[in-house]
């Protein structure tokens, strides 16, 4: 968990620089590729709209869902810009946890007047292989 929480740290660092030089307000999908641009230029490697599968019985749907940003393969970003984060919004970045196999999201909403009011820190606690 160390080294999703030092990549988590590099994010919330690389989002508070967005929203402090875009303001809140902007759509979801341009927040998404100014992070994506400010965290790769940090050297960061960010998979943007990285579909994440569901199996059913027999029945297996590849993408049957996207997260926004995946940072060094390890830490989940869901990026949104409302004027207030809903319970639904946890619940999903959890479940993209929980089908990815990965520990450690960070649902971030730039349309919060501060930042650190627009992040929530979800962790998969589930037995990860």
């Amino acid at each position: 968990m160390e080294q999703e929480n030092r990549i988590a740290r590099e994010i919330v660092d690389a989002a508070y620089k967005v929203h402090v030089e875009t303001g809140p307000g902007l759509l979801e999908s341009v927040y998404e590729s100014v992070l994506a641009y400010e965290l790769g230029a940090r050297g960061c490697q960010v998979d943007v709209q990285v579909p994440i599968g569901i199996r059913y019985q027999r029945l297996e749907i590849p993408d049957a869902f996207r997260a926004d940003l995946i940072v060094d393969g390890k830490v989940i970003v869901e990026l949104k810009s409302v004027e207030q984060v809903q319970a639904v919004h946890k619940k999903q970045l959890l479940t993209y946890l929980r089908l990815s196999n990965r520990r450690l999201g960070l649902l971030i909403n730039f349309g919060a007047p501060l930042l650190k009011q627009g992040l929530t820190r979800i962790i998969n606690s589930s037995d990860l292989p």
